[in-house]
Order: C-alpha cells, then structure tokens, then sequence
C-alpha cells in the first residue's frame, strides 16, 4: 500500500519584496550597510578633519565646505548628516551585537527589544547632532 503524503510545492525563486523580515534582520542589515557606507567615505572625512586641524587657509576651505552658517552646501550638510546616522547606528548596532555574542537579550522579546532600542537611540541622537550641524 502506498503512503500519501501532501508535499507542498516549494518556490522556485524568493521574492525579498513579499518577505516580512523581523526588526532584528533590518538592524544586521544597515549595520552592514552603514559600515560600508562610512568605508567608502573615510578619505573625506579624514580630508575633513585634516582641513579643521590645519593652517588657516585651510581651516577657511574646510568652514566653506561645511558651513557652520548658514552659507554652507546642503548637499555636503546632507552626507554628513547621513554618516553621523551612519556612525551612531553602527555604534549602537555593534554594541547590540557584541551583547548578543555574550549571551546577553538572546531571548526573543529582548532581541526584538533591543532591536527596536538600536532604531531609537541612534535616530534620537541624529536628531540632537545633527541639529548642531544644521
């Protein structure tokens, strides 16, 4: 006699747009991303703190570029206000994370907690950082 057995047909492809992903898995992402991100702009920002640290000259170039009036380039207000939210959410995300790697809120309502905590805080502290820079 032969066994019946439902098989449910699996999906040849995953659509990542139907897929409701948890709090935890967007913070792991924009960790990743927010890594990269300030990777990839770690020669101007150390060209930014050179330029603050130096002569007179370049101190002048250096309030040109960011403005500390109201003359500066929003574009440039507007990347570094997007790598001080890129900072302070890997910063939050890392410690999160080495929490994590200690066994500290592994359970789920902590993790979720947490989660929500690393979104907040470093949204918070965007918003207070960021208004000195504007």
């Amino acid at each position: 006699m032969a066994e019946v057995t439902a098989t449910k047909a699996r999906p040849k492809h995953l659509n990542l747009m139907q897929i409701r992903m948890p709090l935890p898995a967007y913070v792991s992402i924009l960790h990743r991303v927010s890594g990269a991100g300030l990777f990839l702009f770690l020669g101007g920002l150390i060209w930014l703190l050179d330029a603050s640290l130096g002569t007179r000259e370049q101190y002048a170039a250096f309030t040109g570029v960011i403005g500390f009036t109201l003359a500066g380039i929003p574009i440039v207000k507007l990347i570094l206000l997007g790598l001080l939210w890129s900072f302070l959410h890997h910063f939050c995300a890392g410690i999160r994370f080495l929490l994590l790697d200690v066994h500290v809120g592994i359970e789920l309502a902590s993790a979720r907690a947490s989660a929500f905590a690393v979104f907040g805080v470093s949204l918070v502290m965007t918003l207070v950082l960021g208004g000195a820079l504007w």
